[in-house]
């Protein structure tokens, strides 16, 4: 299950009070930011824009690919491991504003994990050390360390195996 924080909200929806719970002008710098690093073709510069800009914990020899979004809100909240691959035009969420409540959710994404493209990752999940998850998966659930899923909703395909085997 995704770990959350629910922050109840009155009035009109959660969207309609954003800047109630997030500066604007950190929203501006992020947004211009995560464009650079989106169309950023050298990996190591995308790498530094995503650590000492926008605060997001970056493992090593990670490498996202062209185009893809993280939270424009809190992205000090995205925490990805050593050599992933994070597919294109994938979305990376940390937080959700809906009709009564926000709600705002670390994401934690383990060492050797293949993320495909165009996948949504929604906020408060973890994703298991080398797990892959399959080309346009909507990640709404945590991912155990070693399988591959895929689809919307989602489902395991191969569950992950025992930590001693994939360490040989």
């Amino acid at each position: 299950m995704r770990k959350l924080e629910r922050y109840p909200t009155e009035g009109p929806n959660a969207l309609w009070q954003v800047y109630k719970t997030v500066n604007p002008l950190k929203s501006v710098k992020n947004f211009i930011f995560i464009q650079l690093a989106r169309y950023c073709p050298y990996l190591p510069l995308k790498n530094a824009i995503y650590r000492r800009i926008l605060g997001m914990k970056v493992g090593k020899e990670t490498s996202f690919a062209l185009m893809v979004m993280v939270d424009v809100f809190f992205p000090e909240r995205i925490y990805v491991g050593d050599n992933c691959v994070i597919g294109y035009n994938t979305t990376i969420l940390a937080h959700e504003y809906l009709i009564d409540e926000y709600r705002l959710g670390d994401v934690r994404i383990g060492n050797h994990v293949m993320i495909g493209a165009n996948c949504t990752i929604l906020p408060g999940v973890t994703i298991g050390d080398r797990a892959v998850v399959a080309a346009g998966a909507v990640v709404h659930r945590n991912v155990a360390p070693g399988s591959f899923v895929a689809g919307n909703p989602l489902q395991v395909i191969r569950p992950g195996e025992p930590v001693e085997e994939l360490e040989q």
